[in-house]
């Protein structure tokens, strides 16, 4: 089977399986999807033979991950810390990177705390938290109507308890005399503008706002970093995802704003990937 714009019909699923053009695993996830069966099913099926609707449909999905279309949007969902998200192009495809972040969340919530979200996305940060901690008052922001839909659908599904605002970035939170935040987290856009990573892989398919602040990077991570202050408690801690050489950056835009405990946190890579720190409680 050498052309895959035309799969038979009446093939078997084990032919598919053996003569699939991609990785072992993207072969079983699309034809998983496709055909709506397990990975078990998969192999206990093994003999089925595909109608000729099931062909066209498999065609498609393969010609589409050829084509460079990430795995995520075309199965319309992706795992983020232990719970299915849907994803669509509306945001970007959450990242098991990121879960590093909702761990030091966490680890740093008290009980019954009050988190904020910045730049929801797909709502994977702010379901996560609200899921593993349903005492915690979670708000999530995002400028973007299509990923609010996305974040609320996924809060749902999970039976998460998160209040979404459309806000760029702190505008709807407004003026507040009493700060009462706990804890601020955010993965905020952090590539550089012309990066060239953004015409690689993944990230063409992905909403170029929430990649790349056409900028240095830090234009985004400098607006959370200022206005922190105002809404996060005393003792409150400042949590965020960027990009693999900012640590030192952040960590010093944290230190100018008074910021104590800076530090920042390794991936499993390796790499320097969140960092943050508490507001100072005034003397």
């Amino acid at each position: 089977m050498s052309d895959f714009s035309d799969i038979p019909s009446g093939i078997s699923l084990a032919d598919v399986l053996r003569s699939a053009p991609l990785d072992a695993l993207e072969n079983r996830i699309l034809i998983g999807h496709a055909l709506q069966l397990t990975r078990i099913q998969l192999i206990t099926q093994s003999d089925r033979l595909l109608t000729a609707a099931e062909a066209t449909q498999l065609s498609a999905l393969f010609l589409r991950r050829l084509h460079g279309e990430p795995i995520a949007y075309i199965v319309g969902e992706r795992e983020f810390f232990g719970l299915a998200l849907q994803v669509t192009p509306d945001v970007l495809i959450p990242r098991p990177d990121t879960e590093l972040l909702v761990e030091l969340a966490l680890e740093r919530l008290p009980q019954q705390g009050k988190a904020l979200d910045m730049g929801t996305g797909s709502g994977a940060i702010a379901v996560a938290i609200a899921h593993t901690r349903p005492d915690v008052t979670m708000t999530a922001l995002d400028v973007s109507e299509g990923a609010l839909k996305i974040a609320a659908s996924n809060a749902q599904r999970h039976g998460a308890k998160v209040i979404f605002l459309r806000s760029d970035w702190y505008a709807a939170l407004g003026e507040t005399s009493e700060p009462d935040l706990d804890l601020i987290v955010s993965n905020p856009p952090y590539i550089v503008a012309g990066d060239t990573h953004l015409s690689q892989g993944d990230l063409r398919f992905e909403p170029i706002g929430a990649l790349t602040d056409h900028a240095d990077g830090l234009s985004a991570l400098r607006i959370i970093i200022d206005g922190a202050a105002a809404y996060l408690k005393p003792d409150g801690w400042l949590l965020m995802e960027h990009g693999y050489d900012q640590s030192e950056a952040v960590r010093e835009l944290l230190a100018q704003r008074g910021f104590a405990e800076v530090q920042s946190w390794r991936d499993l890579a390796g790499i320097e990937r969140v960092s943050g720190g508490k507001l100072a409680a005034a003397s």
